[in-house]
């Protein structure tokens, strides 16, 4: 007879979760899954999949008047949004679906309900125990609204997939990519968007030049950019929310949403009582092997804190079945995981920023920048000009960075990112011949040093 009931415990469905289940499941370990709420976590549910849908929808209204530049007359157009909002639903409810099928035909047990640790080898779940030589968390996150008055009558990005009906105008708090999304989203869709953010620049931690040319081009479509601006309490007058700044004054609107971040949801599930070490903000300590502190305790995702990614939790997920069922120790190298923010102009990512290398590689660095308006711009009249940038490194010749603010930059990057994970150097850049017309060719044609930092170290 085994020694425990399991050979891994699986608390939460989301991408990792569900990706280390199936895995080991398929390497023949005796799997359980337990889950609250949905299959897919964040991502599948209110996240990635439910807003790039979103997203989709919300540039028709630019597409629409760009057409008229090209001789099409398409006249008067109205977006009705249950049906936008109920397709998306019928999409995600298919998706989990699909998620639960693939669970029970890799032969894991599927539990529904509230897991919580109680000691290293046993799990509880609606007060039956089960034990697991292993037991992996990946709980994920959930969004943050900082203590207010008033905090009751805001949204988060949870709510707004599923609002009865559409804000004529909304006030979105945040500066963080869900927020910059959310901005973009509502604005498409005809909603009069107002963003506030109580720092000098949104997204902190993106590539400077991306961080202001977003902001200047979302200003360009109408959206209301405020910085160094916070609500201190909400009120509600009817049907109006009432957000009063600090410092004096205020600003009124239908909807008030908070994308002020996420927290990891490791409070309450037992993991102080197994002696699991956390850090202060609830994320979890671990090793290359996403083991915790408790050898027989594993975690994964957005709840180590590291790069909140869904592909990054998959990569999680495979690296976790392969170590313990696998024979094959493994962990994730997160070095140039390229990255998307779907705002309006969207931005694509890979590797440094100018002001990571400059940290990491002093003056050893050139850049290349080119700031352009698109081919299809000449006709449709939109001011909407692309961003392009290389981080190299001058000694090495390798590009250490790649960014992009125009439209398609998420699908580019992708295939950027396999060049700079392979070292790609800028010599490989230049020799690589462009697709013509492109925006994309600008990657390589770009020949002009914008800064040099090598170059005035050395004068």
């Amino acid at each position: 007879m085994a020694e425990y009931d399991f050979d891994l415990f699986v608390i939460g469905g989301g991408s990792g979760g569900v990706r280390a289940a199936r895995f080991s499941a398929g390497m023949g370990a005796r799997v359980a899954i337990a889950e609250e709420r949905f299959w897919g976590g964040t991502c599948v549910n209110v996240g990635c999949v439910p807003k790039k849908l979103f997203s989709y929808a919300s540039h028709f209204a630019e597409e629409f008047r760009d057409s008229a530049g090209f001789g099409w007359n398409v006249g008067a157009t109205t977006l009705d949004w249950p049906t936008l909002r109920d397709n998306k639903t019928r999409e995600i409810e298919r998706l989990n679906g699909i998620y639960d099928k693939m669970l029970r035909g890799a032969g894991c047990e599927v539990l529904w309900g509230t897991a919580k640790v109680v000691d290293p080898h046993t799990v509880e779940l609606d007060g039956k125990t089960f034990t697991a030589a292993n037991i992996l968390v990946a709980v994920g996150g959930w969004p943050f609204v900082p203590d207010m008055p008033g905090k009751e009558h805001v949204i988060t990005s949870n709510e707004a997939f599923y609002l009865d009906k559409l804000p004529r105008e909304i006030v979105i708090v945040g500066g963080g990519y869900i927020a910059v999304e959310f901005a973009g989203i509502f604005h498409g869709l005809g909603v009069e968007v107002t963003q506030i953010y109580r720092g000098s620049m949104f997204l902190r931690g993106f590539d400077n030049d991306v961080r202001e040319h977003l902001a200047q081009e979302m200003g360009k479509k109408g959206i209301d950019v405020r910085f160094d601006t916070d609500i201190e309490k909400v009120e509600k007058k009817g049907e109006r929310l009432i957000g009063h700044l600090k410092g004096g004054g205020i600003i009124e609107a239908d909807a008030i949403m908070y994308a002020t971040g996420r927290r990891p949801s490791t409070g309450g599930i037992g993991l102080e009582d197994a002696g699991v070490a956390m850090n202060d903000n609830g994320t979890i300590l671990v090793d290359e092997h996403f083991r915790t502190n408790v050898p027989s305790i594993l975690a994964l995702g957005d709840i180590l804190g590291r790069i909140e990614l869904t592909p990054v939790a998959l990569a999680e997920g495979g690296a976790v079945a392969r170590t313990l069922f696998g024979n094959n120790p493994s962990t994730v190298d997160y070095a140039y995981v390229p990255s998307a923010v779907f705002s309006h102009p969207p931005i694509g990512s890979v590797g440094l920023t100018e002001e990571q290398a400059r940290e990491a590689l002093g003056d050893d660095l050139d850049i290349y920048l080119t700031d352009f308006k698109p081919l299809k711009n000449t006709l449709s009249g939109n001011e909407e000009r692309t961003l392009m940038k290389l981080v190299v490194q001058h000694s090495s010749d390798r590009v250490v960075g790649v960014h992009m603010v125009g439209p398609e930059a998420g699908e580019m990057m992708q295939g950027i990112a396999i060049a700079l994970k392979a070292g790609a150097t800028k010599a490989v850049f230049d020799a690589t011949i462009g697709i013509h017309p492109t925006s994309a060719e600008e990657f390589v044609t770009m020949r002009e040093v914008k800064r040099s930092y090598a170059r005035e170290a050395a004068e």
